[in-house]
């Protein structure tokens, strides 16, 4: 198999439809061995115009350059309460990433 599979976590806020389900965000990455790109995407949001949403946005960035410019983009398309706790999914699947 060429890619690996890649998950982050975070807590999630108070007061989300999500949260009645659980308290934390998972953030799952399918992710290219070789080049390090996101080839897939998902997250634990409430609906699916929102996971489409999350997965349309970070496909075709690589880990290998970090998360800066994925996590800038979420914070600027990404109005919902659970940003924060997208980003911080995010920098946790990078770090799951490198320790790989």
């Amino acid at each position: 198999m060429n890619t690996i599979f890649v998950a982050g976590h975070a807590k999630l806020p108070a007061g989300m439809a999500a949260n009645h389900i659980s308290e934390s965000l998972t953030l799952t990455l399918e992710v290219d061995r070789k080049y390090g790109v996101i080839v897939d995407a998902s997250c634990t949001l409430a609906t699916e115009h929102g996971r489409s949403f999350v997965k349309a946005l970070l496909k075709g960035y690589s880990l290998q350059d970090g998360v800066d410019e994925p996590a800038a983009k979420l914070k600027e398309g990404y109005l919902g309460k659970a940003g924060n706790a997208l980003e911080a999914a995010l920098k946790d699947s990078h770090k799951q990433y490198l320790l790989h």
